[in-house]
């Protein structure tokens, strides 16, 4: 896989709107208003994530969503990424399916799909990260979170920058993107540790000065 799409990566739903005011009007329209404006603006992948409190229930609504979502991204050329759910990356063609360790473990998940896409897995230990290292299953490791984070419910206990810098020391030569409770500040830090690029969600999804924030993550890897 091409490393130069994970350097700004947003993960993002309808959860993680509420503060725009177009979530007033339509929880979709506000995704996708900000999933635009940052395509606009740069971002090299996204990952559709509709999960958790607040996040939409209704499977018909997620799909047509997550249709629109894709067409954005196909619209600037951007990798659409769908998290955990595997029917919905299988029946929309996306780009990638994201999983957790908690998730369908991605042995299964290579048997499931009818066609070849990315496959990304969140790991927090180097033993999670030393299984898949020489498979050709998994595209890239998802690494964190990398800071306390209040994104995920269930998220493990942060593990820092260093975490990033013993994954390469310990041979770990696939794409890395670091996860977790990032600003656009540490995307330079990490990627001298090793790092391909960062995921955010609150970073961007909440950014005052967006184009700003964007060039920011961008240059961190150069």
């Amino acid at each position: 896989m091409n490393r130069e799409i994970l350097r700004c990566y947003l993960v993002a739903g309808t959860q993680d709107c509420r503060h725009l005011p177009e979530y007033k009007q339509s929880p979709q329209v506000a995704l996708l208003t900000q999933l635009e404006a940052a395509l606009q603006q740069g971002v090299t992948c996204y990952q559709f994530r509709e999960k958790g409190t607040f996040s939409l229930q209704d499977p018909q609504q997620i799909e047509q969503l997550a249709s629109e979502c894709q067409v954005l991204c196909r619209q600037y050329n951007v990798p659409f990424i769908v998290n955990n759910e595997v029917w919905l990356a299988e029946k929309l063609h996306a780009d990638g399916i994201h999983v957790g360790q908690k998730d369908c473990p991605v042995e299964q998940v290579v048997q499931y799909l009818s066609h070849s896409m990315l496959i990304g897995l969140s790991v927090n230990t180097l033993a999670q990260a030393l299984q898949h290292n020489t498979t050709s299953d998994v595209n890239y490791y998802g690494c964190g979170p990398i800071f306390p984070t209040q994104s995920k419910s269930d998220a493990e206990q942060a593990v820092g920058i260093e975490f990033i810098q013993r994954l390469r020391e310990s041979g770990i030569t696939k794409p890395l993107v670091a996860i977790g409770g990032i600003k656009a500040e540490h995307a330079k830090p990490l990627c001298q540790a090793g790092a391909d690029g960062v995921a955010v969600i609150s970073t961007i999804m909440q950014a005052e000065d967006l184009s700003g924030t964007i060039q920011t993550i961008l240059r961190g890897k150069k």
